[in-house]
């Protein structure tokens, strides 16, 4: 086992990798910009070292830095997490370079899978069904505009680097062609340091399934099951579970036996998600394969008792997988709702700030991976996602009861969440009955923007209630302590007393905004 690992991020990810570091007894050594000082991550960690400024370009995105602090505090492992260098390749062979044992994929197999058109390709030789389009980057946009006119409209050009919705645009017409790639170009090169497009037949309400995939470096290669993404927002999931309500055990095997005939052909190794769309017919098509870690892993995790990090780790070590295919089960169901500090009411603005009181909820059946606390600032230079928020049950329905019941107790003051919206989407019929696709969140939300405001509105008004409640035990409080110091066998408490009052002007003050 590893003595000590390094991760590379920061954040709720950054915490989870901890955790499963210390449950393991490997020593954790966090970095940190200089927004990020005071971050949850950096206060757990065993060791902390700062790494430059706050825009991520200048501290998490540098390599060398990285690796500077890995020699440094004698790491013999960097744990990428998700997002940032996670599926950057240069840092895989930054890591072969200086000793230091990558806790991923080999860059090999990262530049074959990750790339979304290498991956294509090697799909089509592995004989995996893919999304109708072009295989390889189109540096020119007219010669694009002629691939959409064969491939037949709708289609979607996407980012040849990168993920999470960035650098993708959807073009009904040829009339949208010339803004979409300019668009679609310039954010995938501020997102990824690259600008490359290719283009794929837009398929019409589809659902976003995923399958898990584990790979030792003995040549053992399973999967865990699926993940429905479909909820999204713009091409960002937004809701995750597994299993997908629209699945059957044969079309499981069909996709799993897919996804690790893709993974064995790129020479995957350790935790990897393949992702599917899966059309009106049932019929799936690969669409892409995410060389990391996923946001969304915990719904896997609860539904087969796994701890995906600690298996990562496992196997960086070089440890074989302790289970075969056959051993793995599904049990129950999880969905996950991802937490982020922003105004569903405001055009889903970021809203960072100071966070007065962070209070989760608990209780059977729930679980909350975040990286924040009462009192610490969310930054205004990363995304704003605070945590997650999962619900198991031993079926669906109780799963979702679970998590509209976590929802009701979930309280943030300071900052705005989504998670009002939240409440608002698993009360819907279509949710409840799974009957949702990639769109349909945008659909919702466009048809309905008054039932948003409105779930936010009542969480809203859930959060001056508590905060009105708080104000009332601070002036009881203060009372007895004015009391008190009537009795002179009673200690004096001044300065507990200015602490108070000054917590009630801060709750005053916010409560007015």
């Amino acid at each position: 086992m590893f003595k000590k690992i390094l991760i590379a991020n920061r954040g709720e990810i950054a915490v989870r990798i901890l955790r499963a570091c210390r449950e393991l007894g490997v020593g954790a050594v966090a970095v940190y910009s200089d927004a990020d000082r005071a971050s949850l991550h950096v206060r757990l960690a065993d060791e902390a070292y700062p790494i430059g400024p706050s825009p991520s370009r200048e501290s998490y995105l540098v390599i060398e830095k990285i690796i500077s602090v890995a020699r440094s505090a004698g790491c013999d492992a960097i744990h990428p997490g998700y997002g940032f260098l996670a599926e950057n390749p240069g840092l895989a062979r930054a890591c072969a370079d200086a000793g230091v044992t990558f806790v991923g994929p080999s860059p090999e197999a990262m530049e074959k899978l990750g790339s979304k058109t290498a991956a294509r390709h090697l799909a089509r030789e592995a004989g995996v069904p893919t999304v109708p389009g072009t295989l390889d980057p189109i540096e020119k946009m007219d010669d694009a505009r002629i691939a959409a006119g064969e491939i037949g409209y709708p289609v979607v050009l996407k980012a040849v680097a990168g993920g999470g919705g960035k650098g993708m645009r959807r073009i009904e017409r040829e009339a949208e062609f010339s803004a979409a790639w300019r668009d679609a170009s310039s954010e995938a090169q501020n997102a990824f340091g690259d600008g490359c497009l290719y283009l794929e037949k837009y398929l019409l309400r589809p659902r976003h399934i995923e399958i898990q995939v584990l790979g030792d470096l003995h040549g053992h290669l399973v999967h865990l099951g699926e993940r429905e993404c479909s909820v999204q927002r713009r091409y960002q999931k937004v809701i995750e579970e597994a299993p997908s309500p629209e699945m059957t055990p044969e079309r499981r095997r069909a996709m799993g036996d897919a996804a690790v005939k893709l993974a064995q052909a790129g020479g995957y190794t350790n935790a990897g998600t393949v992702e599917f769309l899966v059309d009106a017919d049932h019929r799936f098509y690969f669409l892409e394969m995410n060389t990391r870690l996923q946001v969304e892993h915990p719904v896997t995790e609860l539904v087969t008792s796994l701890d995906i990090v600690k298996l990562q780790i496992r196997i960086a070590c070089g440890e074989p997988l302790p289970f075969a295919q056959k051993d793995v089960t599904l049990r129950g169901h999880a969905i996950e709702c991802r937490i982020y500090a922003e105004d569903p009411d405001n055009k889903f603005f970021p809203s960072p700030g100071k966070i007065l009181d962070w209070r989760p909820p608990a209780g059977p059946g729930i679980r909350l991976d975040d990286g924040v606390y009462g009192g610490w600032t969310v930054p205004n230079e990363y995304d704003p996602m605070l945590g997650k928020l999962i619900a198991w049950g031993a079926n669906r329905a109780e799963a979702i009861a679970r998590l509209q019941r976590a929802l009701s107790e979930f309280c943030a003051t300071g900052i705005k969440t989504n998670a009002g919206l939240f409440r608002r989407i698993l009360a819907t019929p279509d949710f409840q009955t799974g009957d949702i696709y990639t769109s349909w969140l945008d659909d919702f939300l466009s048809k309905s923007p008054n039932s948003t405001i409105a779930a936010s509105a009542d969480m809203e008004a859930i959060s001056r209630e508590r905060d009105a409640a708080t104000i009332a035990a601070i002036l009881w409080h203060m009372t007895r302590s004015a009391d008190f110091s009537k009795n002179k066998s009673a200690p004096a408490r001044a300065e507990s007393r200015w602490k108070l009052e000054g917590r009630l002007e801060q709750l005053n003050g916010e409560i007015e905004r």
